[in-house]
């Protein structure tokens, strides 16, 4: 019975990047049992900041409440930007090189969070993700800017908002008997265990009544 835990995030996101660990920590755990998949939903003027000041308000909220030991970094804020396509679909551009793990995004968004490098650039957005696939700049940066991943990035984002959230990172845990649980905005590990446990049961449940009983009767 299959499980999926798909990951909604923004590469620029701070939440998203402090829930990495838990991320982590849940695909480790679950490994060979569960399918994880992460797709961009992007922010847009409605979520961004206005000014450095507000981005780095921002980051001492959430970094005080995830017990930061580090601020991350401002630097590669550019105020009046109504979206950060460029480090967004640098990693989605990567898919298509046949990397699908994380390691690309999580370069970018330690470059930009934590180096603050201006990755909303997509010269700079190409270089990090070119060294971190180690493949060529060039056809990363064309694949990156071209309409297919834009088109993905974007059906993606209609996708998230269609389940009428608005935090990045929202988690969406789907099984094939129909089950869904939404976690939008959370950032630590515990409660997205329980409910994969409690999800992972459910479906184990009905492969064992599936082999007493078989399938429904057609009347």
């Amino acid at each position: 019975m299959r499980l999926t835990v798909t990951y909604y995030l923004d590469v620029i996101s701070s939440w998203c990047f402090f829930t990495e660990p838990a991320w982590a920590e849940l695909k480790k755990r679950y490994e060979g049992k569960v399918e994880f998949q992460w797709k961009i939903a992007l922010l847009d003027k409605t979520g961004l900041p206005t000014s450095r000041e507000q981005e780095e308000w921002f980051y001492r909220r959430s970094g005080t409440l995830m017990r930061s030991p580090f601020m991350l970094s401002s630097a590669w804020f550019e105020p009046g930007r109504p979206e950060y396509l460029a480090p967004n679909c640098v990693a989605e551009a990567a898919k298509d090189f046949g990397i699908t793990d994380d390691h690309v995004r999580l370069a970018l968004a330690y470059a930009g969070l934590r180096e603050g490098k201006k990755f909303g650039e997509w010269e700079i957005a190409a270089q990090i993700g070119a060294d971190a696939a180690k493949i060529d700049k060039k056809e990363l940066l064309e694949r990156a800017r071209s309409p297919v991943v834009e088109t993905r990035v974007r059906a993606d984002t209609a996708d998230f908002h269609s389940m009428q959230v608005t935090q990045r990172p929202t988690f969406v845990i789907d099984t094939e008997i129909g089950d869904r649980a939404v976690f939008s905005g959370f950032a630590r590990v515990a409660p997205l265990v329980a409910a994969v446990d409690a999800m992972l049961d459910d479906a184990e449940a009905y492969t064992a009544f599936a082999a007493h009983f078989g399938a429904p009767p057609k009347t």
